[in-house]
C-alpha cells in the first residue's frame, strides 16, 4: 500500500491512506461493523467547525459510569494517560490520532449539580460511554485526504503496529457483500410522550417562572418514540444521507442486557459544543433561534429576515451566550473569554438558526476534563440561569433525556478535544427508537408557536429515515 508517513514521536503513527481519500466514510465503516464499539464522527456537511471525520472501533478499554467523588472524570483521565501525550507537530495531521471517543449523556449533570429526581429514567442506558481507542481513520474534508493514525497503549509499540496492520487488511480487503449489510427498515410512526396541550402547558409554566424571577429562559423538550429492536446502522445511513449535518455521529452502545437487541446513538446534529486545541484554545458555538426553510428562495429569505429581526430569538441567543461566557470563565484565563461572532445565520436542510461563537484560553493547570465539568450540560439546551432551569425542567419533562442533549466526541491525550451536542439524534435503546425535540422558552414565547417549532425540528430527521410523527 502506498504510504506517506508524518514524522511523529515514538509510539505514535500517522500514515496517509490515499486509497481512502475519495471513499465515503460510511462505506469504509461497513468493513468494521462486526467489531465492538464502532464510533463514526462525521462531517457530513463540512464547514468552518466541521473539517474532520473520524472512524474507530474495537476499543482497548471502556467506561460506562462517571467516577465517584469530586472528579467525575477520574477514570477517564487514567484511561487517557495510557497513551503517549506527545503532540504531532504537522499541520496536515488530524487533531485526533487516538484517545477517548464516545458520548456523555445529559444526566451526568445530575452528578455535577444538585438536582431533584422527578422524571422517569426509563431507558436502561449508561450515563456515559467513553472508550479508549488506539487507532483511528481520519478524513480531512477540506484537503480531501485520509489518514490512519494510532497511539501505543502502555508504550506497547509492537502491539500498535499489529493493530494497525489489521486495520489495513480490512481497508485493502474485499468490500462486504450485500448479504453482510442489514436491510433498511420499513417506515416508522413515532408518537410524542407529551400532547400538544401538555407541552403548551409546560411553556406556560416556564413563562410563569420567568415572571416570578426564577429564570430568564429554559429549553423545554419532548420525546417521540416507537417500538424498535432492529439494526440501528441502516437507520444511520438513511439519516446521514437524508439530513446531512455538520456533526453526524454513530456511536455503538452494544447489545441490550435485557433484550439482546443492538443499541446505538444516531445523530445529525448541527451544533458543536466545546472544542479545545492542544494549545488550550477553547471554542463553543451555541444555537438559539430557529425558523423552517422556505419552499422557495423568496420564502426562505423572508423567514431568514424574520429570524434575524426577531427580538425574542436574539434575546434568547444572547442569554445563552452569557451562560457560556460564565461557564468558560470558570476555567479560562481571566480576560481571555471573547464573543467574536454574535447571532449569525446558519442553515440546515430543514431549518435555519442563529448561531454565536464564544472563545477562551484554558488557565495553566486546567484541561479539557475541567472544561467539561465546568460547562456540562450546554447552556443552549438547558437555560439561564442554568442550574435553576435544569431543576425546573426535571418536573416538566416526564422522562429523562438520557443521551439527548449530552455530547458525542473525542478527547486526545495531547489535550485536544472535539464535541457536538446530541440534538437531532435518534437513540435505539434495545426496546424502542426515540427522538427528542425541544426549544428555548422565554417570556415572549407563544405556546402554540413553540409546539410548532418542535414539529419543524423533528421533521428533518424523521423524514430522513422515512418516518413521521403521529398523534
Amino acid at each position: 500500500m502506498e504510504r506517506s508517513e508524518i514524522q511523529a514521536r515514538p509510539g505514535i503513527r500517522v500514515d496517509a491512506v490515499p486509497q481512502l481519500d475519495d471513499a465515503a466514510p460510511m462505506d469504509v465503516a461497513e468493513r468494521f461493523r462486526d467489531l465492538p464499539g464502532l464510533v463514526l464522527l462525521e462531517s457530513a456537511r463540512p464547514g468552518r467547525n466541521a473539517r474532520w471525520t473520524y472512524l474507530t472501533a474495537d476499543p482497548v478499554a471502556a467506561i460506562e459510569a462517571p467516577s465517584a467523588g469530586t472528579d467525575v472524570f477520574a477514570t477517564a483521565r487514567r484511561l487517557l494517560a495510557r497513551l503517549p501525550a506527545d503532540a504531532v507537530d504537522d499541520r496536515a495531521a488530524p487533531p485526533f490520532t487516538g484517545g477517548l471517543a464516545g458520548f456523555i449523556g445529559y444526566d451526568l449533570g445530575r452528578q455535577l449539580e444538585r438536582m431533584p429526581s422527578i422524571a422517569a429514567a426509563d431507558q436502561e442506558l449508561p450515563t456515559l460511554g467513553l472508550a479508549l481507542h488506539d487507532w483511528v481513520i481520519a478524513w480531512d474534508r477540506r484537503e480531501g485526504r485520509a489518514w490512519l493514525a494510532g497511539r501505543a497503549v502502555d508504550e506497547r509499540v509492537g502491539r500498535l503496529d499489529r493493530r494497525l496492520a489489521e486495520v489495513r487488511e480490512r481497508i485493502d480487503g474485499p468490500a462486504p457483500s450485500a448479504a453482510d449489510t442489514a436491510p433498511v427498515p420499513d417506515a416508522f410512526e413515532l408518537r410524542s410522550g407529551l400532547t400538544r396541550a401538555e407541552y403548551e402547558a409546560g411553556v406556560a409554566s416556564i413563562r410563569q417562572s420567568i415572571a416570578d424571577g426564577e429564570i430568564y429562559q429554559a429549553n423545554l423538550t419532548r420525546r417521540l418514540e416507537t417500538p424498535f429492536r432492529g439494526a440501528p446502522w441502516p437507520l444511520y445511513r438513511r439519516l446521514r444521507t437524508g439530513d446531512p449535518a455538520l456533526f453526524a455521529a454513530f456511536v455503538d452502545l452494544g447489545p441490550s442486557p435485557f433484550t439482546g437487541a443492538p443499541r446505538a446513538i444516531m445523530s445529525a446534529s448541527p451544533e458543536p459544543f466545546l472544542s479545545v486545541t492542544r494549545e488550550g484554545l477553547v471554542e463553543t458555538n451555541p444555537i438559539k433561534g430557529t425558523r423552517p426553510r422556505g419552499r422557495d428562495r423568496a420564502a426562505d429569505r423572508a423567514l431568514a429576515c424574520e429570524l434575524l429581526a426577531s427580538a425574542k430569538d436574539r434575546a434568547e441567543n444572547v442569554m445563552i451566550v452569557d451562560v457560556l461566557r460564565n461557564d468558560l470563565g470558570r476555567v479560562c484565563r481571566p480576560g481571555s473569554v471573547r464573543v467574536p461572532r454574535l447571532c449569525r445565520l446558519e442553515r440546515t436542510a430543514a431549518v435555519q438558526h442563529l448561531v454565536s461563537t464564544v472563545t477562551g484560553r484554558l488557565e495553566a493547570g486546567r484541561d479539557a476534563f475541567d472544561l467539561l465539568a465546568a460547562s456540562f450540560p450546554g447552556g443552549s439546551i438547558t437555560g439561564a440561569p442554568k442550574i435553576r432551569a435544569m431543576q425546573l425542567l426535571e418536573g416538566l419533562e416526564p422522562v429523562r433525556r438520557a443521551p439527548y442533549t449530552g455530547i458525542a466526541g473525542w478527547l486526545g491525550p495531547d489535550g485536544a478535544m472535539g464535541t457536538s451536542i446530541l440534538i437531532r439524534s435518534f437513540v435505539a435503546d434495545g426496546e424502542r427508537l426515540t427522538l427528542h425535540v425541544g426549544g428555548g422558552i422565554t417570556w415572549r414565547s407563544d405556546p402554540a408557536a413553540e409546539w410548532d417549532e418542535t414539529v419543524a425540528k423533528a421533521r428533518g430527521p424523521l423524514s430522513a429515515i422515512g418516518a413521521r410523527e403521529v398523534a
